[in-house]
C-alpha cells in the first residue's frame, strides 16, 4: 500500500488594499530601522551631492559660463535632480544585499502581499531623500542659489524630485533582484554616476555636439533638472530643446509614469518568482 505525501506551499496573502498598505508600512519601518543601524550608504549618497556642489561650484565654477546666471545657481537644481535619480543605485544595492544575505527568501515565506517588500523599500527611499535634500538646499542657499519662484512652485519642484526618486528606486530594485549579489550591485551602482554627466544637470546642453545634445536632452535627468530650475524660478526651459527638456514638468511626469508602469509589475513579478528567471 503506497502512501502519498502532499506538500502544500504557503501561498502569499492576497494583495488587497488593506493588506498591501499594512504590509508596506511594516516593510518601510524595517528599511528605516536598517538604515539607522547601518547609515554608511545613506551618509555617502547624501553627502556626495554637497561635496560635488562645493567642488564644481568653487573649483570649476569660474571656468564654466551659463548665460544669464551664476553657475552655482544653475548647478544646485541639477544636483537636486541627480540626487533624485540616485534611487537607481540605492534601490539596486538594497535589493541585491537582501537577496545575497537570504533575507528575500525568508520574506517570501511570510503571508503578506508580494508587492509590500519592494513598496516598503521604495517608500523608505522617498522619506530618506526628502530629509537628505534639505541639507543640500541649505548649502546651496549659502553658496548663492536662491528660490526665485513662488512657494507653490517650489513645493511642486520638491514633489517632482520625490516622485522621480520613487520611480527610479523601483527600477533599481528590479535590477537588484536580477543581480542578487551585493558586491556586483555595488560595482554596477558606481557606474550609474555617468548618467547625470550625460544630462543637463551639471552643464548646459546648448554647445554639445548634435548627437550628444540629443542624447542629453532625452535623458530623463535633463527633464527633471530643467523642471526643477523652472519651478524654482532659476531658468526657463530652452524652447529649441527636445520635447522632454522643452516641456520639463510634463516630460518629468511622463518619464516617471513610464518608469513606474514598466518596473512596478516587473519588480513584483521578479520578487514573487525568487531566483527563477
Amino acid at each position: 500500500m503506497s502512501t502519498t505525501i502532499l506538500v502544500h506551499e504557503r501561498s502569499p496573502a492576497p494583495a488587497t488594499g488593506g493588506t498591501l498598505i499594512a504590509d508596506g508600512l511594516a516593510m518601510t519601518g524595517r528599511h528605516l530601522r536598517k538604515i539607522k543601524a547601518a547609515p554608511g550608504v545613506l551618509i555617502l549618497t547624501q553627502t556626495m551631492p554637497i561635496t560635488m556642489l562645493l567642488f564644481f561650484g568653487y573649483v570649476f565654477g569660474s571656468a564654466l559660463a551659463v548665460p544669464g546666471q551664476q553657475y552655482r545657481a544653475f548647478l544646485v537644481p541639477g544636483l537636486l535632480a541627480a540626487t533624485a535619480a540616485n534611487g537607481l543605485m540605492t534601490g539596486m544595492f538594497q535589493a541585491a544585499q537582501d537577496c545575497d544575505r537570504g533575507v528575500m527568501d525568508r520574506f517570501r515565506t511570510l503571508p503578506m502581499s508580494r508587492a509590500a517588500v519592494p513598496l516598503g523599500s521604495t517608500a523608505a527611499e522617498v522619506l530618506t531623500t526628502a530629509a537628505g535634500l534639505v541639507p543640500l538646499m541649505l548649502v546651496g542657499l549659502a553658496a548663492g542659489w536662491r528660490i526665485e519662484g513662488g512657494a507653490a512652485d517650489a513645493l511642486a519642484a520638491f514633489g517632482l524630485l520625490l516622485l522621480f526618486r520613487f520611480a527610479t528606486s523601483w527600477a533599481g530594485y528590479w535590477l537588484g533582484l536580477l543581480i542578487r549579489n551585493e558586491e556586483a550591485a555595488g560595482q554596477l551602482g558606481s557606474a550609474t554616476f555617468i548618467l547625470p554627466l550625460l544630462s543637463s544637470a551639471y552643464i548646459p546642453t546648448d554647445d554639445l555636439p548634435g548627437w550628444l545634445r540629443t542624447l542629453a536632452e532625452w535623458n530623463p535627468i535633463s527633464a527633471l533638472a530643467a523642471a526643477t530650475r523652472d519651478l524654482f524660478g532659476n531658468a526657463a526651459p530652452a524652447a529649441d530643446a527636445a520635447w522632454p527638456s522643452a516641456h520639463p514638468v510634463a516630460g518629468t511626469l511622463a518619464w516617471a509614469a513610464l518608469l513606474l508602469a514598466v518596473f512596478v509589475p516587473l519588480t513584483v513579478r521578479r520578487y514573487a518568482r525568487g531566483g527563477r528567471a
